[in-house]
């Protein structure tokens, strides 16, 4: 028998185990990898390509690498900080069921939340069917002919909104007139959009100012349906005069009381906006929940945001795509109709679902039963003496409670139940899809006097109406199509989710190799938290001493990322990145305010900038001056400084992203940042390629002011099938006192305000990098930033002889990602990078980034999550690809009919029918190792996008379009 020797304890507790789980590559193929680059070591590669001008010279102070197990049980502890009381604060924010099903099989399923934004239409027919279903879903319940497949949050989707109407009237106002009635957060996210766009906003707190405000001069109006404190107003007339100042009517609407009320698009309305999160998404202290936007049919080429419409396939076959708005900014840039890149896919898709398996009838009984509940609630306030103020409300009744305010608030905290107070003595009161007969009896309790006897609910049961007056209850059908009646069985909805996810490629079946967009490992242990009770069910505006557990998740995540950034101050709030650069561009703004240069309004972005950059500079108010970069992609910097001399007295900041667009490291960034600084600007250091720099260098330490983060990028935020994201904004320690936040927090004199409803964005999903961040420590961090630059630089080596890198070093390296140079092959036999992307495909790749930042390119990034094993799939993949152009090339194959061309292959395509083509049908089915690997079969051929976009068709395809 063989005997093992004793070890030291320490030897068997390894804190670090998670480490080489996350990170792909183990020492062994290090050293294959290095082999095959060139260089002697991991230390020695990083050293040949990061400036030593920027490196760091002290390691990051973060706690120490744990276990999985360890950080999920520190985590619990700090979840339990929070108190989770019954919520009636309502305010845009409800409880809701989020059935079973769809919990287990799309929310925690990382086929449906691993996915990437659907640019590749063909191997994303799955989720954007759920996404058509949200646009249908929505423009049924709205009655608007047209919807966008999801918004940030309801706050934000208002501020869309406003600028949509603005550029779409015939109106020359700048005068936009807000309900007081409507919820605060969304008027403080208002009120920052629309300062830096010279826009006045006038709010109307009472009826009086109400009439008078829309008997003026403005482009839009925008109310509440039913309103914060629960009123249902009768907009029709208001409609009527606001139409005859040639202005917009925007209504900010709640979608579960739409299945009773009479729909904004049958009184006119112009623009409908709102939030999905009662169907199905936890409150998560404020999100992520996806938001929505409907217009009328005029307005549907301005539409911000993504829209997913219904083309045809190569063989005519229906097939969906993104229409119209795809990555525009990288099109129209500082044009833009909005800077949006980030959307709430993920939770699109989760109320999609909801509607889904609850179908019409189901939606209107959850209606009804709140409804009824309310009127019960508010029959037995009565008794007790307490009247409700409207007498028409869906979910929410309002109550002048005047100096016992204040007691009955701390009454119902004492019974764990929250109220809300507004107009220091009134309480509002919201009922919703969780509320129960107890509920009911607690609230009672709760405004009952002592010895006062509650009312009996049985009294009230028999033959309750909803509290909607008969002239505004709905009288239209909805959500007629197939698919909302036919998969009300568990069963039947279990087939579908999953037929649908068959039709994607996401990262849980292969690597997602995408430039710019960082798609790594999103470790189980990272997601377990986000559906915990003490983190999904608090509501965003409740007491701070329930949110006990959520501040030191703030501050501690906040604290760590100071450490990865070298900046002084962070806020969590930007629900995404655009939102992050937009926060960063107005704190640089109320900087320079402060000083008395309030005119610096000149912004300099390089020609190779992303195009958000540009698009975040004209809403933030600035002038866009763009700046040269030279042939290896650099900024130029004579170009630079002679548009800094020129525009030095109105100089604000200069966007850079680093490392650059195009995949390097520029070694004379310091020199820039100095320069920008001697003209009065501030330095503006995009964030969205940090996984190049955690641990490395630090754009805190080198001269950047002011970044944003893709914590859905670097810090395992997965993507959803884009979105959530979270784009927190980071600053330097003079631009602290300028960080975005909400009025109900306390706000510095000089912050700039709200950017996203709720205080913390999308809390829900900060606990992800808390666990990625804890679990990996400081060498954790830093061996996954050098293994991702590590991997760029072996699959730029691998392939340099198929496909050069456009960029790189001096010595012929690169960042953590590099850009393939397809654009000869146009000339050589009329192969063109998307043909390469089609066929990768076939081949069960997500194709790198298409055509960014360079037109006919690839840019290509591995991250440190891929194993090698993965990496030389890929490679083999792209190595393949380029025999089958060199085939073409030798006029083996026709220009016109060869396996790129034809890409990607459907299994129908194969399998039924006469073969015409020039090739064999395995060349076509491109299967390189059955053993190794799993085929995927794309469910559609190539997608006309022309034809999607001259038949723009954005709900349910008709089931007879399948016979």
């Amino acid at each position: 028998m063989l005997m093992q020797s004793a070890r030291p304890l320490g030897e068997l507790e390894n804190p670090s185990e998670f480490i080489p789980r996350h990170i792909g590559v183990s020492e062994e193929d290090e050293r294959h990898m290095l082999s095959v680059i060139g260089e002697a070591s991991r230390r020695a590669l990083i050293d040949s390509i990061v400036p030593r001008s920027i490196a760091r010279g002290t390691a990051m102070q973060l706690p120490p690498a744990t276990t999985e197990a360890a950080a999920l049980g520190e985590l619990k502890a700090i979840a339990q900080r929070n108190q989770v009381f019954k919520s009636f604060i309502g305010q845009g924010y409800y409880g809701t069921h989020t059935p079973g099903v769809i919990l287990r099989n799309i929310l925690e399923n990382p086929a449906w939340y691993t996915a990437y934004t659907p640019y590749q239409a063909e191997i994303s027919q799955g989720r954007m069917e759920a996404l058509v279903n949200f646009q249908t879903m929505v423009c049924d319940l709205t009655g608007m002919p047209i919807a966008n497949a999801s918004m940030l949050d309801e706050a934000t989707a208002a501020a869309e909104a406003m600028t949509l109407a603005r550029r779409s009237v015939k109106s020359r106002s700048n005068t936009i007139v807000v309900a007081g009635d409507c919820h605060p957060q969304t008027i403080e996210v208002l009120q920052t959009r629309a300062k830096p766009l010279g826009i006045e906003l006038v709010l109307a707190n009472s009826h009086e100012q109400w009439v008078k405000a829309i008997a003026g001069d403005y482009f839009a109006v925008l109310a509440q349906y039913p309103s914060t404190s629960g009123r249902i107003d009768d907009l029709r007339l208001d409609v009527e005069t606001v139409h005859a100042k040639q202005a917009a009517f925007i209504v900010a609407a709640d979608l579960l009381a739409l299945t009773l009320l009479v729909p904004p698009g049958e009184f006119n309305a112009d623009i409908v906006c709102g939030s999905t999160q009662r169907f199905g998404m936890p409150m998560g202290a404020g999100g992520p929940h996806a938001a929505f936007l409907a217009c009328r049919d005029e307005y549907k080429r301005s539409l911000p945001g993504r829209l997913v419409g219904v083309s045809v396939d190569v063989h005519g076959n229906p097939a969906y795509r993104l229409a119209l708005q795809t990555r525009e900014q990288h099109i129209r840039r500082e044009k833009a109709t909005s800077n949006i890149c980030t959307a709430q896919v993920l939770p699109a898709v989760v109320a999609s679902m909801y509607a889904v398996y609850h179908g019409p009838q189901g939606l209107k009984r959850i209606a009804q039963r709140v409804a009824s509940y309310t009127v019960i609630l508010a029959k037995g306030l009565e008794q007790l003496g307490h009247k409700p103020r409207a007498a028409a409300y869906f979910d929410t009744v309002s109550l002048h409670t005047g100096e016992a305010t204040d007691a009955l608030i701390a009454k119902g905290h004492a019974l764990r139940a929250n109220l809300r107070k507004d107009w220091v003595e009134y309480i509002y009161i919201s009922l919703d899809e969780t509320t129960t007969r107890d509920d009911i009896k607690l609230l009672w309790t709760i405004f009952a006097k002592p010895g006062q006897q509650l009312p009996d609910f049985a009294q009230f049961e028999k033959g309750v109406e909803p509290a909607i007056p008969q002239a505004l209850r709905r009288t239209s059908g909805f959500l007629a199509h197939p698919v909302f009646n036919s998969h009300h069985s568990e069963t039947g909805m279990l087939r579908y989710i999953r037929g649908l996810s068959d039709k994607d490629l996401a990262l849980d079946r292969s690597m997602i190799p995408l430039g710019s967009c960082t798609m790594k490992l999103n470790a189980t242990s990272e997601m377990i938290p986000i559906t915990w009770p003490e983190f999904a069910h608090v509501h965003p505006f409740a007491p701070r001493d329930q949110l006990q557990g959520y501040a030191e998740l703030d501050e501690q995540l906040r604290a760590w990322l100071c450490q990865a950034t070298g900046y002084a101050g962070i806020s969590l709030q930007p629900n995404a990145g655009s939102q992050g650069e937009y926060a960063g561009l107005l704190a640089i703004q109320a900087w320079h305010a402060s000083r008395g240069q309030a005119h610096r309004n000149v912004c300099l972005i390089p020609s190779s900038a992303h195009g958000t950059n540009p698009a975040s500079a004209q809403m933030a108010g600035m002038k866009v001056v763009v700046t040269a970069c030279d042939d290896m992609g650099n900024v130029d910097l004579d170009d630079l400084r002679l548009k800094c001399e020129q525009y030095s007295e109105h100089l604000a900041c200069i966007m850079i992203t680093y490392p650059s667009t195009h995949g390097v490291f520029e070694t004379q960034v310091k020199e820039l940042c100095a320069l920008v600084h001697e003209h009065g600007g501030r330095v503006y250091v995009d964030g969205a390629n940090m996984n190049a720099l955690v641990g490395v260098a630090a754009p805190g330490e080198f001269g950047g002011d002011v970044s944003h983060l893709n914590l859905h990028k670097t810090f395992c935020i997965p993507h959803g099938g884009g979105g959530p994201g979270v784009g927190p904004v980071c600053v330097v320690e003079d631009l602290v006192p300028f960080l975005p936040g909400h009025k109900s927090g306390g706000l510095p004199e000089h912050a700039v305000g709200a950017v996203s409803a709720a205080p913390l964005g999308n809390a829900a999903v900060l606990p992800i990098s808390w666990m990625y961040v804890r679990m990996m420590g400081a060498e954790g961090l830093q061996h996954a930033t050098e293994t991702a630059i590590l991997s760029a630089n072996y699959i730029s080596t691998r392939l340099r002889e198929h496909y050069p890198t456009l960029y790189a070093s001096k010595n012929g390296h690169v960042a953590h990602e590099c850009i393939l140079d397809l654009r000869p092959l146009k000339d050589s036999c009329g192969v063109m990078a998307e043909d390469v992307a089609k066929r990768l495909a076939d081949y069960g790749f997500h194709a790198p980034t298409l055509s960014f930042p360079v037109p006919n390119t690839l840019m290509v990034e591995p991250t440190e999550s891929e194993t090698l094993e993965e990496i030389d799939r890929f490679i083999a993949a792209m190595v393949a690809i380029r025999e089958e152009i060199r085939k073409v090339e030798r006029g083996e194959w026709p220009q016109d009919d060869n396996p790129l061309k034809n890409a990607p292959h459907t299994a129908a395509t194969l399998l039924k029918g006469e073969w015409k083509h020039a090739y064999p049908r395995e060349v076509g089915a491109a299967v390189l190792d059955e053993r190794r690997h799993a085929k995927y079969w794309p469910p559609v051929g190539r997608v006309d996008n022309v034809y999607g976009d001259r038949n723009l068709f954005c709900s349910c395809v008709p089931m007879s379009a399948y016979e």
